[in-house]
């Protein structure tokens, strides 16, 4: 027999940024404490709106599952003293279980016999266990931020207004700070009111008659087939973009889409601007034409029916009037701000207590930046763009436009550069510098973005380990990890010749010269070299690498991001192609293990090598060394790893035929020389060795 159960936490409106992961805690929990319980079902459906968290349980057992099971104790000759008796082991055993020694069994397990104890257990009535189950659930629920209310000393996302709490068609008693559950929640908050659900089974249709909409998924799929109705109509291009979407979301119970105007002249204003405001301010998503150009329209979502939204349109209008007037002023009024002013205004503003000003940063982007542009051996007009860039990449924090919208930082620096007269690529290079912002965001595209873009993101990762703030478990308050993969990303992206060591020793340097006062820790450079291994195993692993192969290959080194995804796709590759690699595998793992046993920096004495198969080695390594270098230096993994394949041959005949571990001392010495020359060369391209067949 089986029952479903319905629980509802009905609640003050919740943000909406919490709620989908508020939802999944929930169902998650639940279904781990039905698992825990032994209580049998047949799936846990989650569902929420901005004022409501909820579970549907499908087919619960009304019992728990009856338990039997055996339980391994200690072996008989432990269990049994001299004389026959239950020993203390065995005793304490039987209490620990709860069982009586008479009720041990003797089993064997791997050719020793083992005392078993059978514990038995009957399920209980799934009814007697829900309250206390779901009142544990809710106590052990986490968010961003609590709330406490009333003299409780509980702690929630908010209050708690109402809870439903049935099983079958029977209430749960269950209480919590106060709210006793029932069988009644609540409709709409304008257009519904509160209905009894009669079984858990009525829970969707039943808030549906009171226009509560709990199904998230169908929410989603109204408003969306509603946008696409009206960008149809109308023949526009709305932009939905999935995070506005997602707060939209759980901003409605009812939601119906409407569109409103804006006077055509705020488009003067760059369209970035009003689409941020739009969307930053009133939730609204912009307009289209074919063409991709801004249209003096906006799509809301309304928290109710479609009356009067002739009336909701106006009320709209008039707020957005509002906004956009102030971004016009705020734009207006930038412009008349001198780029060298704003630059001024930047050593007043604190970067980080230890790291100085705003100003101060700045000017270790340009002193990194110009070290990398020499590396990377920019033309003479290129480096002078990413001087300048660097010297005024920054300048457009203090607009007010920026204060108003953070997230256009760079792109009204853009624009601003642009029209005070700066080169393009310099204009470009200020939005660009802050790219990729994230995961799949596209690189910069000029040098001088590119350039600036990595002072500036090695800059704040080596300012921050120098001061110990250096990510751990999931605290990432500076954002280092992003940082350091945009570094990967625009390396690999734009193959540079550069390394990480080299774009860690300029910015090391710099703060070196640039912050007297501080002593760096010899550790530092090892620790920025560990911090991007874990980034660059995150690329490989995202690129579909095996893990044996990421393992292999990093520890080759990393440096040269482009040379280690290049040698990972190449071993890929090969393992799942070559029927015969495992062979390559195995002879040279065998000469690592043995060329382990070689003492440093011992030389190959050719005079001393005397069997033909020593001498075939030592003649294909001889062979092979050179391209193979060669071919590493110009970034050709796959040939490299060619070349090195054809030392398989040789070294299975060395094995075939040589003794390495020869009585006469010079000649073992000889031999592991020889393995140790053909593994240095193999070890840089993977640590074969911990490939998995």
């Amino acid at each position: 027999m089986s029952k479903d159960i319905l629980f509802e936490i009905g609640l003050e409106e919740i943000p909406a940024r919490f709620i989908r992961a508020a939802m999944e805690q929930l169902q998650d929990k639940t279904a781990k404490w039905l698992e825990a319980s032994r209580i049998e079902h047949s799936g846990v459906t989650a569902y929420a709106t901005p004022r409501r968290l909820a579970v549907l349980v499908k087919d619960a057992a009304e019992k728990q599952a009856d338990i039997s099971e055996e339980v391994k104790g200690p072996s008989r000759k432990i269990a049994l003293d001299a004389s026959g008796e239950w020993s203390k082991a065995a005793l304490g055993f039987a209490r620990s279980q709860g069982v009586s020694p008479d009720q041990f069994t003797f089993k064997e397990l791997a050719g020793v016999e083992y005392i078993y104890a059978t514990k038995n257990s009957d399920g209980v009535e799934t009814s007697s266990l829900l309250a206390e189950g779901l009142t544990g659930i809710v106590s052990s629920m986490s968010f961003p931020k609590n709330m406490r209310w009333g003299a409780y000393d509980f702690k929630f996302v908010r209050p708690i207004r109402w809870l439903v709490a049935l099983f079958g068609q029977d209430i749960i008693n269950l209480e919590i700070t106060g709210v006793q559950a029932g069988n009644v929640s609540r409709g709409h908050r304008f257009l519904g009111a509160e209905t009894v659900i009669t079984e858990p089974a009525a829970y969707v249709e039943t808030m549906r008659a009171q226009h509560v909409l709990v199904d998230v998924k169908e929410r989603e799929t109204l408003i969306l087939d509603q946008i696409n109705k009206l960008a149809a109509e109308k023949e526009w291009t709305i932009g939905i973009k999935e995070d506005l979407l997602e707060e939209v979301l759980f901003l409605v119970e009812t939601p119906t889409v409407l569109f409103g105007t804006f006077d055509p002249s705020f488009l003067n204003i760059p369209q970035e601007v009003l689409i941020t405001s739009m969307r930053e301010h009133q939730r609204y998503f912009p307009v289209f034409d074919a063409a991709g150009k801004l249209l003096p329209f906006f799509v809301t979502v309304r928290n109710g029916n479609a009356e009067s939204l002739d009336v909701i349109a106006k009320g709209n209008e008039k707020v957005l009037r509002a906004r956009l007037s102030d971004a016009k002023f705020f734009y207006e009024e930038d412009q008349k701000l001198q780029i060298s002013d704003a630059l001024a205004k930047l050593e007043t503003i604190v970067y980080q207590v230890e790291l100085g000003s705003v100003g101060d940063k700045v000017r270790r982007i340009r002193a990194i930046a110009d070290k990398l542009a020499a590396k990377l051996e920019l033309s003479q007009s290129a480096a002078a763009e990413v001087s300048r860039t660097a010297d005024i990449c920054k300048f457009d924090l203090v607009t007010q436009m920026v204060g108003e919208f953070p997230e256009l930082q760079g792109t009204m620096g853009e624009d601003y550069a642009r029209k005070a007269g700066e080169a393009e690529n310099v204009a470009k290079g200020i939005f660009e510098h802050y790219q990729p912002r994230f995961a799949g965001d596209s690189v910069p595209s000029t040098e001088a973005g590119m350039v600036v873009s990595l002072a500036d993101k090695i800059d704040t990762i080596v300012g921050s380990f120098s001061l110990g703030i250096i990510p751990t478990g999931s605290q990432d308050p500076y954002a280092l990890r992003r940082q350091a993969a945009g570094i990967v990303q625009i390396v690999l992206e734009h193959k540079l010749p550069v390394s990480l060591q080299e774009i860690f020793a300029a910015a090391v340097e710099v703060h070196e010269n640039l912050r007297t006062e501080k002593h760096f820790a010899p550790e530092l450079r090892i620790n920025l070299y560990e911090f991007f291994g874990l980034r660059v195993k995150r690329l490989l692993s995202d690129d579909n690498i095996r893990y044996d192969v990421v393992e292999a290959v990093t520890a080759a080194g990393f440096d040269d991001i482009v040379d280690v995804v290049n040698r990972s796709r190449a071993l890929t590759e090969a393992v799942n192609t070559q029927a015969d690699f495992k062979i390559t595998v195995d002879s040279l793992t065998r000469v690592s293990n043995l060329a382990a046993k070689a003492a440093e920096g011992s030389v190959i004495q050719p005079s001393l090598l005397k069997e033909a198969a020593e001498v075939k080695l030592y003649e294909t390594w001889q062979g092979i060394h050179a391209p193979y270098q060669e071919a590493l230096a110009a970034r050709n993994a796959a040939e490299a790893l060619s070349i090195l394949s054809g030392l398989k041959d040789a070294v299975t005949g060395f094995f075939d035929s040589v003794m390495v571990m020869a009585e006469d001392e010079q000649i073992r010495t000889n031999r592991l020389a020889l393995l140790a020359a053909v593994d240095a060369d193999s070890r840089v391209f993977a640590d074969f060795g911990k490939l998995v067949w």
